[in-house]
């Protein structure tokens, strides 16, 4: 039951993450926004998010108060930033807000995952899978709402998600911390504490594989409405959303598939079984693209999708057993704050040349599950020993 709650609690909070995405052209109408100025809104999250990952990463917080409560705290802060933005009046107060709303993702996500480890002990893999599954499902949300006419104020879509937001804090408040989650006593973290997780060679070589998982996933899902027009531009704008949420959304149920497999087959054999099939999946994608019709790429893309996610939460599953639990929620925030930030310079250097590369842009994504795949070889070997 944990578990559920838990999963259902991430669902709800990371509803916050996108929201806005769904009700731009309202908020493009109501305050003169040019379309240039629309990536500021959700630039302001990823750089809260970023700037949320590190300090409670470095700063070792996220091991010294009760990991419930600072979910629930976050949840509250992000619920009441996001039902303020349609009163914002204009940009820059919405930047601000939205920055607020990423600070507060940052006490959602990876706390989440920490809660999920400690109500899952032996079962990370599966518990996690859920967990990461959820998120998923909040990240193609936005398309979905864009893609269904609610015919109703739209400032509902933003407070819906404040509410289910409110729900998710309220859940994980009432279940509280495992009995086995360990706190750090403030007197004795470091305030470097998650760096100190690094020194672990089976954490630096889970985290290494995340890194190169992180360069391909978050740009795959940024193109993948944009491939889709390439590969069909006569697509209206509900399908292009509808079928941008299925493709999306089809990560979901990867991520419950892996984390059935990693029962039988071990974390690690999920992670590099979906790192080669992204590896794949990059590798063909060039040439199989101009070859077939419309339907099948659009099943190669799924798959792709799929593929590129169902590792994911296994990551942090064999990050999280490589580390005592006393570094747990600082290991896993400080590797989600670097995870981010690559995914962030994926996109900002490969989606503008898109249009350059057309197909071949997959290629570039190719890079990120071979490193993954490399880090993984030596994982649960001992460290090499300096002369």
């Amino acid at each position: 039951m944990p578990i559920v709650i838990i999963a259902i609690a991430e669902w709800f909070g990371t509803a916050l993450w996108f929201t806005p995405n769904a009700v731009i052209d309202d908020l493009q109408r109501t305050w003169g926004l040019a379309t240039g100025d629309l990536g500021w809104l959700t630039g302001a999250v990823q750089f809260g998010f970023l700037l949320g990952t590190l300090g409670l990463g470095l700063s070792g917080l996220a091991d010294r108060t009760r990991a419930s409560r600072l979910f629930a705290l976050a949840c509250l802060v992000g619920a009441l930033s996001n039902a303020l933005l349609p009163y914002a009046g204009g940009l820059w107060p919405a930047v601000g807000l939205r920055l607020i709303t990423g600070l507060s993702l940052a006490g959602i996500y990876p706390i989440g995952m920490k809660l999920m480890v400690g109500w899952a002990p032996g079962r990370a893999g599966l518990g996690l899978a859920w967990l990461v599954g959820m998120l998923v499902l909040g990240t193609a949300m936005p398309h979905l709402l864009a893609g269904i006419d609610w015919g109703g104020d739209w400032k509902l879509t933003l407070w819906i998600a404040s509410l289910l937001a409110l729900l998710a804090g309220v859940a994980v408040w009432r279940l509280g911390d495992a009995p086995c989650l360990a706190r750090v006593p403030t007197s004795t973290s470091s305030r470097l504490a998650g760096l100190a997780a690094f020194g672990i060679a089976d954490f630096r070589r889970a985290a290494s594989a995340y890194f190169g998982h992180m360069w391909e996933l978050y740009t795959l899902w940024t193109l993948i409405p944009l491939l889709l027009i390439a590969a069909n531009p006569s697509l209206s704008p509900q399908a292009l959303s509808l079928l941008s949420f299925a493709l999306i959304a089809v990560g979901a149920p990867g991520c419950w598939l892996g984390g059935w497999l990693s029962q039988h087959l071990g974390s690690r054999r999920v992670a590099i079984l979906g790192l080669a099939g992204s590896a794949i999946g990059c590798l063909l994608y060039p040439w199989i693209a101009p070859q077939v019709g419309f339907a099948a790429l659009v099943v190669y893309l799924a798959a792709w999708s799929l593929l590129a996610v169902i590792d994911s939460p296994q990551f942090s599953a064999l990050s999280a057993n490589a580390c005592p639990a006393t570094l747990v929620g600082s290991a896993l925030t400080l590797q989600n704050a670097i995870g981010f930030a690559i995914s962030a310079v994926s996109i900002g250097l490969l989606v503008p040349w898109l249009s350059a590369l057309g197909a071949t842009i997959a290629w570039w994504l190719l890079p990120g599950p071979l490193l993954g795949l490399l880090a993984l070889r030596r994982l649960g070997r001992p460290a090499r020993v300096e002369p």
